[in-house]
């Protein structure tokens, strides 16, 4: 789990997953794919150094499934294919939910992914759903 704590994004923004993050009020429906909902169904994985985020990142652009990525890079979570489960808003480090609740849910074969750094380290996210 990304737990709250000081965070900045990565050159200041996002490198994928690019969003609506506007939410309607209850009762109406969204806009977007990626607006709306107050939880997440969250992958991600957590490198402590750049160079193996890049990797990563590599092995993600050449095809390899999101969590297999994550079972050989992340060093968190590493055995569940980098998955943190359904999380709700204000539960995740304030940059790491940002760029988390802007991306459009995909799978693990045909990831949308975002990458982030927080105090935890570098961050590559994918979301699976929300409600």
């Amino acid at each position: 789990m990304a737990p709250k704590g000081n965070a900045k994004g990565e050159k200041g923004k996002p490198a994928k997953g690019k969003g609506n993050n506007d939410d309607k009020a209850k009762g109406g429906k969204a806009d977007s794919k990626t607006a709306g909902g107050q939880s997440i169904n969250v992958r991600h994985i957590l490198c402590e150094k750049h160079s193996k985020k890049e990797e990563a990142l590599e092995k993600l652009r050449n095809g390899t499934k999101f969590d297999e990525v994550a079972r050989e890079f992340s060093e968190d979570k590493a055995r569940q294919g980098g998955s943190l489960g359904w999380k709700v808003r204000g539960s995740m480090d304030a940059e790491f939910e940002k760029v988390a609740y802007e991306l459009e849910p995909s799978t693990t074969a045909k990831p949308k992914y975002v990458e982030v750094k927080t105090g935890f380290g570098y961050h590559i996210i994918m979301i699976e759903g929300r409600k």
